[in-house]
């Protein structure tokens, strides 16, 4: 038996952990020193409500969580002896792995024998979303853990992510873009394009000048690498843009094929801390990264 673990910061909701029998880790953010613990603290992510804090004008802190926290996540699949598989958004992101790290290996000494494996996505959000999906959906259908672990080897450098920012004052904020310019986005008009590179961090791509130049972006972005996209699942992000999404869904299949299997979904309060509002993220099975 594999007992699967993802997290929040993937855009997992319970909902979708449950098709996986996935146990599903909370990734937290603050406010006003109050620390958060999606799908923990409340039941259902009200987006709208959510993001238009953010553009208010607050803007939410994150941590990591602590060893003890992962010790009560794992401890009871330790104790029935089952191989625990967690697939996680980029440890590059997060020193929230530390302890994760210290968490495992005190388990493994009180419990030796129990076989504990990680995937690393080498994303966060949209692209956590569609990898832990395909992760899931390769040990419902009964594939080994070790099998498992061989695909996700081969493939986790063929799933591409790019968006765009509305406001860059999240993420200057948060310093977790490599290479942004301290002025990209200040002036009226201009998208920052960016994307997560092969070890998972990300960095400023380009720059759009006005909304609709950065969705068609996206867009080409998905006809120059996408692989196979037909047998793929592709996935569009936002923080709270439903009608952006929309748009750029309608905009890929009439480029890439009107039967595509494209999902929307809502990126995650933690991460959207650090995004803002009105971004938009595309993620699909690519030749490359970029």
């Amino acid at each position: 038996m594999i007992k699967l673990f993802f997290d929040s910061d993937c855009d997992i909701t319970p909902a979708v952990a449950a098709e996986y029998g996935a146990g599903l880790i909370s990734m937290p953010y603050s406010i006003d020193a109050k620390t958060v613990y999606p799908y923990e603290d409340w039941k259902d992510f009200e987006s709208h409500e959510f993001y238009d804090m953010l553009r208010s004008g607050v803007i939410p802190t994150t941590s990591a969580i602590t060893k003890e926290r992962y010790i009560k996540y794992f401890e009871p699949w330790f104790q029935k002896g089952c191989d625990i598989l967690y697939v996680h958004f980029s440890r590059e992101m997060s020193a929230t792995f530390n302890g994760m790290d210290q968490a495992v290996a005190e388990l493994k000494a009180k419990y030796p024998g129990v076989r504990f494996e990680t995937i690393d996505t080498k994303g966060i959000t949209t692209l956590g979303y569609v990898f832990d999906r395909e992760v899931g959906d390769r040990v419902k259908a009964g594939m080994s853990l070790d099998d498992v672990l061989e695909w996700a080897r081969g493939e986790v450098g063929h799933y591409a992510i790019y968006f765009f920012a509305d406001d860059l004052k999240f993420f200057r904020r948060s310093g977790r873009v490599s290479g942004l310019a301290a002025t990209m986005g200040t002036l009226i008009g201009i998208r920052p394009i960016i994307y997560m590179n092969d070890a998972g961090k990300m960095l400023a791509f380009g720059k759009a000048k006005g909304r609709a130049n950065a969705m068609q972006f996206l867009v080409d972005k998905v006809v120059e690498l996408g692989d196979e996209i037909g047998s793929h699942r592709i996935a569009i992000g936002h923080t709270d843009s439903p009608a952006i999404a929309a748009q750029v869904r309608d905009m890929i299949r009439e480029r890439c094929g009107k039967d595509l299997d494209i999902e929307i979904v809502v990126v995650n309060p933690t991460a959207g801390s650090h995004s803002g509002p009105d971004g938009v993220a595309v993620s699909f099975h690519a030749k490359s990264k970029e």
